[in-house]
């Protein structure tokens, strides 16, 4: 509504502007040639009032009809005629009105004085239609892009709500899974364990949040998955971390590093006997923040039904947040040993 309203303020400061110039040109060169008189300064405040009448029912017509979805041919028919039937009517009028007042054809009996007269207010009008549907196509060209970045931009939204809510049903069946094993082991244990998943649930449920937060924030919330997990693992479980203090501050996508170092335990250390090491390693890069997940384990083809969807929904998240300049590769970094390696942009 805001832009329909500046666009039609404009519309008539231009109507207004454009023939008030043309109309006080005109008055004044008529008033050096033949003096200031009645007739004339008459004649060209009609011809002000009926040429913006005119060609704000041009306007209408070119409104209603879309001629700025016609193909170019079409519109540029249209203009040359619109422009002549005004152009007409416009000296029409001059004329006729000027023979009112005098009584006389005066300075209009000359045919080419006619002639000059349509020729001028016919190139005006064209001049006028042409402006017109530039701008106006111009505008809706406009308005259309942002439409679609709009539309866009709430796809991408939507998309990645999405896959955020399928990150979180798919850890919190996981913790579940593990709780409900230690409940008749060790009931304090599990209430521990309750207790965490809480703090965990809260911190990715919390209302009105971002799809990002610091990495500082995002290892608050790992520490308490590695708690809970360390309990069911015990000894089992071994967890190394270096985060730079600086690599802290930098924004990351919710849950993301949840889901790589979930991964990690549940695809390398839960299938090992002895358990085995994991470590979290975080950095700047010059301004690419770098992210190291590494485990022990084998990089080898998922089974059939296994739980990959958190390393599918962690590189759309990326590509919906980063485009193309955020990456996630997950490779064998010697033997026995499997790192995902994450790369995220500096913030534009």
């Amino acid at each position: 509504m805001g832009l329909m309203k500046r666009a039609d303020s404009q519309y008539w400061a231009c109507q207004i502007g454009g023939w008030g110039a043309y109309s006080g040109v005109g008055l004044a060169t008529a008033a050096l040639e033949n003096g200031w008189r009645p007739s004339v300064t008459i004649g060209y405040l009609l011809f002000f009032l009926y040429s913006i009448g005119a060609t704000h029912l041009l306007r209408d017509v070119i409104q209603r009809r879309n001629w700025t979805s016609l193909p170019l041919h079409l519109v540029a028919a249209r203009l040359a005629g619109a422009a002549i039937a005004i152009g007409s009517i416009q000296t029409v009028l001059v004329v006729a009105i000027y023979s009112a007042i005098e009584g006389k054809l005066g300075v209009w009996h000359e045919p080419s004085s006619i002639g000059f007269m349509f020729l001028g207010v016919s190139v005006i009008n064209t001049i006028w239609t042409t402006l017109y549907l530039a701008i106006t196509t111009l505008r809706k060209s406009r308005e259309a892009r942002r439409q679609e970045m709009e539309l866009k931009l709430a796809l991408s939204d939507a998309e990645l709500r999405a896959l955020e809510a399928q990150v979180n049903p798919h850890f919190l069946f996981n913790c579940l899974n593990s709780i409900r094993g230690m409940i008749l082991e060790d009931a304090p244990q599990a209430q521990d364990m309750i207790t965490k998943l809480a703090n965990i649930l809260r911190y990715n449920l919390q209302k009105d949040r971002l799809h990002t937060v610091t990495l500082a924030r995002e290892m608050e919330a790992v520490q308490d998955y590695l708690a809970l997990e360390s309990i069911r693992f015990e000894d089992r479980l071994r967890v190394h971390v270096a985060v730079d203090e600086a690599a802290g501050y930098r924004e990351v996508p919710s849950m993301l590093l949840q889901t790589l170092v979930e991964n990690a335990i549940k695809h390398g250390v839960e299938e090992i006997p002895s358990g085995g090491d994991l470590f979290i390693r975080a950095g700047l890069d010059g301004k690419t923040l770098r992210i190291q997940v590494e485990n022990t384990g084998n990089l080898r083809q998922p089974r059939a039904g296994s739980m990959q969807i958190g390393l599918a929904n962690a590189r759309e998240r990326l590509r919906i947040l980063y485009g193309e300049n955020a990456s996630l590769a997950l490779a064998a970094c010697g033997e026995g040993r499997v790192a995902a390696t994450l790369l995220i942009p500096a913030a534009a």
